[in-house]
């Protein structure tokens, strides 16, 4: 029992003498006391803060310590978010529709229905043709003498007018003034479009228009009062095959006035896909400085679709 209390009596003794410096640097010290608390008392934190840490995170995908968010900082700028959303409330937008569909001029754009053709038109046709002083080509023979006297001209094919491949070549002519409308008529639809136009058909003779009437239903007649206008070679056959509806309507403002005016005559065929135009004599007056010329209709309304 002596033994005891003598053990406990030394450990006192150990204990105290181990205060002692702490004491007396208190009392001396105050200062370099509490830093060093406040610096155990810190270390003391982030130890426990980084136990948490990763009893709570596999080690394959823990972050450091300035990553890791904070539960308190989070809180807290979500308040100051919602602060401000209530504090400064979204002023409403104007749309201006100009800003979203863009306005289009609808006074320029000319809408024509097809210029369908007729009997009277047919029978005016062979009436307005007769009255030329044209006549009818009967067959090959004819029809090269013709081109001998310069009667039929070729077509005027060019980067603005092509001319169907299968057509024979003595049927690839047409009247002198003819000539000039598709010359003309290229030439604008070329400056608006930038593309090309086809003749399907020229000029034709009686023998090969019968031939036409045996083998295709809606092939004129090839004697009488509508007698097909292609048999004198003052008409064309101008292609709708691969045309746009936009060049449709331009070909349609384009030859109205002109048809208006008594220097051609239109005939929109939809089975064979074409312009069936009959231009007359008198599409090419005599010139005369002081008067313009009728084509300068044509060209201001076609202008004007779009």
């Amino acid at each position: 029992m002596r033994s005891f209390r003598l053990i406990a009596v030394s450990a006192l003794v150990v204990l105290l003498s181990g205060l002692a410096p702490l004491a007396l640097a208190t009392v001396s010290h105050p200062e370099t006391y509490h830093r060093h608390a406040r610096h155990l008392q810190a270390a003391s934190s982030a130890r426990h803060a980084g136990t948490r840490s990763r009893s709570r995170r596999p080690a394959s995908v823990c972050r450091t310590r300035q990553q890791l968010p904070v539960r308190g900082s989070r809180r807290r700028g979500a308040a100051l978010i919602a602060a401000h959303r209530h504090a400064a409330p979204i002023a409403p937008q104007k749309i201006e529709v100009a800003t979203t569909i863009p306005t289009a001029p609808l006074k320029h754009w000319v809408i024509l229905p097809p210029l369908t053709g007729s009997h009277q038109s047919l029978v005016r046709q062979n009436v307005r043709t007769v009255a030329d002083g044209l006549e009818r080509i009967e067959d090959d023979a004819q029809l090269n003498e013709l081109r001998r006297e310069r009667a039929l001209v070729p077509v005027p094919v060019s980067a603005q007018l092509h001319i169907n491949e299968g057509l024979p070549m003595n049927r690839r002519y047409c009247r002198p003034w003819t000539a000039q409308f598709l010359a003309d008529l290229a030439r604008a639809h070329t400056t608006r479009f930038r593309r090309s136009l086809q003749v399907n058909s020229a000029v034709r003779t009686v023998e090969y228009q019968r031939y036409l009437m045996e083998v295709n239903g809606n092939a004129a007649a090839a004697d009488g009062d509508i007698a097909s206008p292609h048999l004198t070679g003052a008409a064309v056959d101008i292609a709708k095959k691969g045309l746009s509806t936009s060049e449709v309507s331009w070909m349609r403002a384009y030859l109205l006035p002109l048809e208006q005016a008594g220097r051609i005559d239109v005939e929109e065929e939809f089975y064979q896909a074409c312009f069936h135009v009959t231009v007359y004599k008198s599409y090419t007056p005599a010139p005369n400085p002081g008067m313009p010329r009728y084509r300068a209709g044509s060209t201001l309304l076609a202008e004007r679709v779009k």
